[in-house]
């Protein structure tokens, strides 16, 4: 069974690549513009990963990953944040991010960074893409 991700961003162009990208390479994807509603998205769709922007209009990615994580029931989903500014690589960690993106991302690194998070055990340690 295809293993489900849940990309959220606000950047349509940028949603509609992670969304190609991500169901060529066999994953089940569903899509947001909006953090509205976030919870209970998570709740109906059980995705295996959530891919979330750090800036969602006026709303700050991190503090949505912070209650994703707080949440008994969601926090064990890993989440990747992206951000067209690396400067914040060093606080998405204290929100409880499982790893961080910079924006432009390369394909290769997206879908690595995908399948570790997913599947660490598939990965032979010490191998990278």
């Amino acid at each position: 069974m295809a293993k489900r991700i849940l990309a959220v961003e606000d950047e349509p162009d940028i949603l509609e690549c992670l969304e190609i990208i991500l169901s060529t390479s066999g994953y089940f994807v569903d899509t947001s513009l909006t953090s509205l509603g976030i919870e209970q998205k998570i709740t109906d769709f059980k995705p295996d990963l959530i891919i979330l922007d750090i800036m969602l209009g006026a709303c700050d990615g991190r503090e949505i990953c912070k209650a994703i994580k707080s949440n008994s029931k969601l926090k064990h989903i890993p989440i990747i944040m992206l951000s067209a500014h690396p400067d914040v690589v060093n606080s998405v960690s204290a929100y409880g991010a499982n790893d961080f993106i910079a924006k432009p991302f390369d394909l290769n690194d997206l879908l690595y960074r995908v399948k570790i998070n997913i599947a660490p055990e598939d990965i032979a340690p010490g191998i990278a893409c």
